[in-house]
């Protein structure tokens, strides 16, 4: 069984121009709000370091996404993220929007990450990285 990460929560504001004609989010939106809530788990400044200093970044290998109910115009919802080392190489994903009071969640997601060089291989992820991103596991 992996060890998953606390649980970050990260709130995102649902304007009009993240909906379709009926006023319900366009569902690819759904993938920016979760990489906008696994940017904030990392840290923009770290990310950004890891490129220019180490010419590394991440790539989604995969990712599953359901959605079980509408999100709407003006909610502002609640991306939940938890994640865990599937190797030096991979990190897996498991994200959740809740929409204010759900009993559910309206969209759940696992999406697995993978660090690569500039010249998109696969390379292992610095260890500096993986002791920050440690002190949040379980």
């Amino acid at each position: 069984m992996p060890q998953f990460s606390l649980t970050y929560h990260f709130p995102v504001q649902i304007y009009y121009e993240d909906t379709d004609f009926s006023g319900v989010v366009y569902h690819p939106n759904f993938l920016k709000y979760f990489e906008r809530a696994r940017e904030h788990v990392i840290g923009a400044e770290r990310l950004q370091s890891l490129w220019q200093e180490l010419q590394l970044g991440f790539a989604v290998y995969r990712a599953d996404m359901l959605c079980h109910e509408g999100v709407e115009f003006a909610d502002i919802i609640d991306v939940r993220t938890k994640f865990y080392f599937e190797s030096k190489y991979r990190t897996v994903w498991q994200q959740e929007i809740w929409r204010p009071n759900g009993k559910k969640p309206a969209v759940t997601a696992t999406i697995e990450m993978v660090c690569m060089n500039q010249a998109r291989q696969l390379a292992p992820m610095p260890t500096e990285l993986i002791s920050f991103l440690s002190t949040g596991l379980e």
